[in-house]
């Protein structure tokens, strides 16, 4: 793995927003496109308006890009939680991006349908080859886990690259998420994580002995390259 750290939220903020443009320009020059999976969730809300404003709304050709989702909650299009809802408002919708360009998970759909609805769209994009997206954005939660990869759950053991929904009883909710088996086939994963409430579950995604049932990050390991960890000092005090 590669630990970036920096002294602080706005430090570090702005060192992934150039991370991202960088790598998203990279790949638009290697083959003329990108495919970035968003994360949801509170904390890349900052990196996304950082991303609609210069110099980084100009550092991207961001009509070559095809936005994905690693994981939804299982609710309407409209609630305020839901993932795309959020990235849409502040990041794609602020950007113009082409509708047909974003691939949003069908909460509409019963559970089970949704995240094979949406294994199948991402197969049909990647034209029947394994799918690797350029750049997979991730974040951790405090119990250690990241997309919608939860403590003790079934899809922990999948092996198959596909999309996947489950019952998180903490949450009292469905969530549809990607396998770590296709996270880890993209040509780059990164994860964002800052304040000191997440010290401890970066400690033990890093650091801690191997336990993927209680710390499902640990399952994230890139084929093609090592993970990314950005994090601020207070989110790396542990380490």
């Amino acid at each position: 793995m590669s630990l970036h750290i920096y002294p602080d939220e706005d430090t570090l903020i702005h060192a992934y927003a150039a991370y991202l443009t960088r790598h998203i320009g990279e790949a638009i020059v290697r083959k003329g496109s990108c495919n970035l999976v968003l994360v949801g969730g509170n904390s890349p809300k900052r990196v996304y308006q950082l991303l609609t404003k210069p110099p980084y709304r100009n550092a991207v050709a961001w009509d070559k890009v095809y936005f994905f989702f690693g994981d939804e909650r299982y609710v309407p299009s409209d609630h305020d939680r839901n993932n795309a809802r959020m990235a849409q408002e502040i990041l794609l919708q602020p950007l113009g991006i082409d509708p047909r360009k974003i691939f949003r998970m069908d909460t509409s759909l019963p559970p089970e349908e949704t995240a094979n609805r949406y294994a199948l769209q991402i197969e049909t994009h990647f034209k029947g080859t394994s799918p690797s997206f350029d750049l997979i954005l991730l974040g951790l939660g405090d119990n250690a886990h990241t997309a919608s990869l939860f403590p003790g759950s079934s899809v922990l053991s999948t092996l198959e690259p596909t999309v996947l929904s489950l019952y998180v009883p903490e949450e009292q909710e469905f969530r549809i998420t990607m396998s770590a088996p296709l996270i880890n086939q993209a040509q780059r994963v990164s994860f964002l994580v800052f304040g000191v409430a997440k010290a401890l579950a970066v400690h033990q995604v890093i650091e801690g002995d191997p336990d993927i049932m209680k710390y499902p990050a640990q399952l994230i390991q890139p084929i093609h390259h090592p993970v990314d960890w950005y994090l601020d000092t207070p989110a790396a005090a542990l380490l």
